[in-house]
């Protein structure tokens, strides 16, 4: 269990593997991959993780959401290299959740030594997880914890998500307002915080 929540050899970042849900949302999304870009954690996540995403998009969005989605991944491709996983086959049928399409999700956070970062944590039993080695944690609750080890990284990697998806909003209430409407309530209260 240390290898999921804390850094892997050498890497010394906690490693989190994504959940298509928190890659959804592009506030999120772009708060996470700039958090991992300064190094705050190592992402992770599979080919089916990116399909489901894909998938999510072009149903709300049509074509052009779809192929903004295969740029995003693209991007993080080659931002993150070795960042996408396969999940082990055998895991993936031992694990029985309350989704049984979240297996795969488990068993690709445990191919990659990491934590399972998600919104849907109801449906990542602990005692389930616990029992493979696995443990999972909501996106709001992961990031507000790393604010409260690397503040000022994260506060940085906040304002350039923030930025560039809503330029002039960079102030700190604006932010703060950016980061509720994204579902992020205790980073935002976090934020708030901060002199």
């Amino acid at each position: 269990m240390a290898e999921a929540c804390g850094g892997g050899p050498g890497d010394g970042a906690e490693r989190w593997f994504l959940d298509a849900c928190v890659l959804y949302p592009q506030l999120m999304r772009g708060v996470l991959l700039s958090a991992a870009r300064a190094g705050l954690f190592r992402p992770f996540w599979s080919m089916r993780v990116l399909e489901e995403w894909r998938i999510a998009a072009a149903r709300s969005g049509g074509m052009a959401a779809e192929a903004a989605v295969r740029a995003a991944a693209g991007e993080m491709a080659a931002a993150f290299p070795g960042a996408a996983v396969t999940p082990d086959a055998a895991l993936e049928a031992a694990l029985h959740l309350p989704d049984p399409a979240d297996a795969h999700v488990a068993a690709g956070a445990a191919a990659a030594g990491a934590l399972v970062v998600t919104l849907n944590i109801r449906d990542f039993p602990v005692r389930r997880l616990a029992a493979h080695g696995i443990a999972a944690e909501h996106a709001d609750s992961a990031l507000w914890r790393l604010h409260g080890t690397a503040p000022a990284a994260l506060d940085a990697a906040v304002a350039d998500a923030v930025g560039a998806l809503e330029p002039g909003r960079a102030r700190v209430d604006g932010v703060r307002g950016a980061l509720k409407r994204a579902g992020l309530p205790r980073l935002a209260k976090a934020l708030a915080a901060r002199p």
